[in-house]
């Protein structure tokens, strides 16, 4: 018998499952397939930058909180586990090369500055100070205007994911792969157990932090929700060494550095259900992409090509409560492209609302049924 049995063993549920288990809980972790493979593992783990003392609503607030508490855990990870998540605080440079897109761009640097979020404005002359890879995009004059955030962060998600791993087993936690679900035993306002492919599961407390796959578990208990796969599109290119060290964005694309020289580059959004191959033509698409802005990955192999279904809802934010007429059973899910940016934030306040604490931040905005 565990106090949380946490259904969905990415990144929102290991996350949860490692905050609860540091409050003493004993916590079972189960998954339809293999843990960490699925969006958690897919994405590029950029942290955009948030501010907690700023912010006002719930979802600038979970944000803020995330940003707060993400260096936080990598440290404390690494201590006890040993292994580097990756964690860096290697600024992002927003970048616009049409008038629209840089009045989009000034606008969200504007943003940005009313949160006292800092943002520098880079003269087109400079911005190969920061960036030497950028010199042919400034010398072509296809460059419009140009931002530095030096707060934007990055992670390397399966180092992540590995280390939350490693340290919810030192803590006990319970971890079953491709568990198959099946009936729900349910006792008038309670979830009792769960019949599954590896016999009957019970719990004091459940969970649901199945990612895109949550919604249809969600009907089970009879309840819609907007959650709805997305797919992302990626391409990995493998480099001698860095080409640069900033997190580079353009609109809703993005070039990633890691330390060991791999460039990630993304993403797309495609409303295609729960397919996960990739198109032929997006990753060339993103490939001359990357290459529009550093055209020294031309010369750089192309290693490996991924995509990843998000988990995305109708209205953006992401669903995070109690299941309506059940006093047990939660859903951490719809995250969309931010899942591993919230996990920490996540998991902090649903843990305290499992614990049958008042969560640190207004729930309401995040209802469960909501649509």
């Amino acid at each position: 018998m565990h106090d949380c049995l946490i259904i969905g063993g990415g990144v929102i549920g290991f996350s949860l499952a490692y905050e609860l288990s540091s409050h003493g809980a004993r916590v079972r972790v189960i998954d339809q397939s293999k843990v960490a493979r699925e969006a958690s593992w897919a994405g590029a783990g950029i942290l955009p930058p948030a501010n907690l003392s700023t912010a006002v609503h719930p979802l600038d607030q979970l944000r803020g909180l995330s940003h707060y508490l993400h260096p936080q855990w990598a440290q404390a990870l690494h201590k006890e586990t040993g292994i580097d998540t990756g964690f860096r605080r290697c600024g992002g440079i927003y970048l616009a090369r049409t008038n629209g897109e840089a009045a989009a761009l000034t606008a969200y640097a504007n943003l940005l500055r009313s949160e006292e979020i800092k943002v520098e404005e880079l003269p087109l002359g400079d911005v190969v100070d920061y960036e030497a890879a950028l010199g042919p995009l400034v010398d072509s004059g296809d460059l419009v205007k140009a931002f530095r955030v030096p707060g934007e962060c990055q992670l390397r998600n399966p180092h992540h994911l590995q280390a939350l791993i490693a340290a919810c087993k030192r803590r006990h936690v319970c971890i079953d792969e491709q568990v198959s679900l099946g009936q729900l035993i349910l006792t008038r306002d309670r979830l009792v157990g769960l019949e599954t492919s590896c016999g009957t599961m019970k719990a004091d407390r459940f969970c649901i932090a199945s990612g895109a796959w949550s919604g249809k578990l969600l009907k089970q208990f009879d309840l819609s929700c907007g959650i709805m796969p997305v797919r992302g599109q990626l391409v990995m290119f493998r480099c001698d060494k860095p080409p640069f060290q900033h997190v580079l964005n353009e609109g809703s694309r993005y070039l990633v550095p890691r330390d060991d020289g791999r460039v990630l580059v993304g993403s797309t959004e495609d409303e295609v259900g729960f397919d996960k191959s990739t198109e032929q033509r997006v990753l060339e698409e993103l490939a001359d992409f990357a290459c529009g802005i550093t055209p020294a990955l031309r010369d750089a192999q192309v290693e490996r090509t991924w995509a990843g279904l998000r988990p995305g809802s109708f209205d953006g934010f992401p669903y995070l409560g109690a299941i309506p007429g059940l006093s047990n059973v939660f859903v951490a899910a719809g995250h969309f492209r931010s899942g591993l940016f919230l996990s920490t934030g996540t998991a902090v306040v649903m843990s305290q609302l499992i614990r049958q604490q008042n969560p640190q931040i207004d729930l309401r905005p995040f209802r469960v049924g909501r649509g």
